[in-house]
C-alpha cells in the first residue's frame, strides 16, 4: 500500500529529526512507528477481566488460600496500612 501524508513544515522537520536520531529515513521511521502502534493495538484488545483471570490462574493454590478474603473492600488497609473500615 502506498500512502501519502501531507504534513506542515514543522511536523516534517520533527519527523526528519526523529528519523535521523534513529539512523533511519523518514519513511522507514514512519513504517516502524506504525508497525509498533498497530501491533500494540492488537495486543490491547483483550478485556481487562480476561487479563486478570489469566494472571490469577498462575498464582499457586497455597498462595491463594493466604490471600485476605476482604482484600477488595479493605484494599486501603492492605495497600496503605490504613485502619480497616469494617473490623
Amino acid at each position: 500500500m502506498t500512502l501519502t501524508i501531507h504534513l506542515p513544515d514543522e511536523q516534517q522537520a520533527a519527523l526528519a529529526a526523529k528519523a535521523r536520531a534513529h539512523g533511519l529515513s523518514a519513511e522507514e521511521y514512519v513504517r516502524q512507528v506504525l508497525a509498533h502502534d498497530l501491533d500494540a493495538g492488537v495486543r490491547s484488545r483483550r478485556h481487562i477481566s480476561e487479563i486478570i483471570r489469566e494472571n490469577m490462574s498462575k498464582v499457586p493454590p497455597e498462595i491463594m488460600v493466604q490471600m485476605p478474603k476482604d482484600g477488595a473492600s479493605e484494599h486501603d488497609h492492605y495497600i496503605y496500612g490504613l485502619p480497616k473500615r469494617n473490623p
